[in-house]
């Protein structure tokens, strides 16, 4: 059999900050409901409360006040590059999946001029102009997208070593009167890719995509914050809940199943599913829609591993963070072992979705 190129994952990393945010920290906060733009009648106890059924989110991981999202970007890739054994002046490509580039502690406005990459590059010490960098904005799904364009870019051939980045600080621009509030969190995850030729397929063997810009676009926009009386002329992020949770049950499924059959697999090869941690239930309700798909009722134990709860909604670090923890042994009752099919998925803004089938 000849040999063939294959992308392959050789290291793993993130930073999770330091700063732990419980679920009590927003007992103090003024939630308004956004159809009345009125305060909510209930409690927070009670808002909290429902939040938490609803998530599963126990807390949540925020920057410190001196940091910005350029910060864990720089640190996941040392990371990633300390666990694939390499020196950071290796890479010949720097891909940083985010929304918000580097917003400041006390305000909401985008900073990516120059792109994060670049900035990242800078902080890394990185002088090699050989060396490309650039963004990838495509919503939560950023890390998956710039591991699809990583892959484009080894198979053919231009560059055979690299790293792809999933970061960001949601903190700084949810609206602290809206109680979505309590989701977002911040985070980077990294993974370190090489060209591999190998006669046996490994490392990514296909991918689906999907994008529904109409009439979808508008279930994440920005906006001002609920609160009437606010005085400041920002603009917060702001999810059409239940409208994104249906979009994504009608459509994630689907995506991966195509995935799968493009990897010429069975369901019953996938061994774990990392997908978005948005919302534990949305999750949960989505595996058992690919399951329906394949006629299948019985869903194998710990197939979906899950990080939300200690570590909130990170966007686009949450699926490159937990596959780090994952493989570093750092999340309990959860491992990924050589020869084992993974799925990495994502869906947000745009809307978009995409589904890679990894072959560990």
């Amino acid at each position: 059999m000849a040999k063939k190129l294959y992308t392959k994952i050789i290291g793993t990393g993130s930073c999770i900050p330091e700063q732990v945010i419980k679920n009590d920290y927003f007992s103090d906060y003024r939630f308004y409901d956004p159809s009345s733009k009125k305060p909510f009648e209930k409690t927070n106890e009670e808002i909290i409360q429902k939040f938490h059924e609803i998530t599963n989110i126990e807390e949540r991981r925020w920057v410190k006040d001196d940091q910005v999202d350029s910060d864990i970007a720089a640190e996941a890739i040392k990371d990633a590059c300390d666990s694939a054994g390499i020196e950071l002046d290796e890479l010949e490509f720097i891909i940083i999946g985010h929304n918000f580039g580097d917003v400041q502690k006390g305000r909401t406005h985008m900073d990516v001029l120059p792109s994060l990459a670049n900035k990242v590059k800078g902080k890394l010490g990185l002088k090699n102009p050989a060396c490309i960098c650039h963004d990838v904005i495509s919503g939560c799904p950023s890390w998956t997208q710039g591991m699809i364009v990583a892959n484009a870019y080894i198979k053919s051939e231009t560059y055979n070593k690299g790293v792809v980045v999933g970061a960001d600080v949601l903190s700084r621009i949810a609206d602290p009167h809206d109680r979505d509030t309590m989701i977002y969190a911040d985070g980077a995850g990294a993974t370190v890719v090489e060209g591999v030729w190998s006669e046996e397929p490994i490392g990514i063997l296909a991918q689906s995509s999907r994008s529904d810009s109409i009439p979808f676009a508008n279930l994440l926009t920005m906006g001002d914050s609920l609160n009437p009386d606010y005085d400041r002329d920002d603009l917060f992020i702001k999810m059409a809940g239940h409208k994104l949770y249906v979009y994504a049950l009608n459509h994630v499924p689907g995506v991966v199943k195509d995935s799968i059959e493009k990897a010429g697999l069975q369901l019953s090869d996938i061994k774990k599913v990392l997908i978005h941690q948005a919302n534990e239930k949305m999750d949960e309700a989505i595996l058992k829609g690919v399951f329906k798909l394949y006629k299948e009722k019985d869903i194998p134990k710990g197939i979906m591993p899950m990080s939300i709860d200690k570590l909130g909604n990170s966007s686009t670090a949450t699926v490159p963070t937990l596959l780090d923890l994952i493989v570093k042994g750092k999340l309990e009752n959860q491992e990924i072992n050589e020869g084992d099919y993974i799925i990495l998925c994502s869906v947000g803004a745009g809307m978009n979705i995409n589904s890679i089938i990894y072959k560990w």
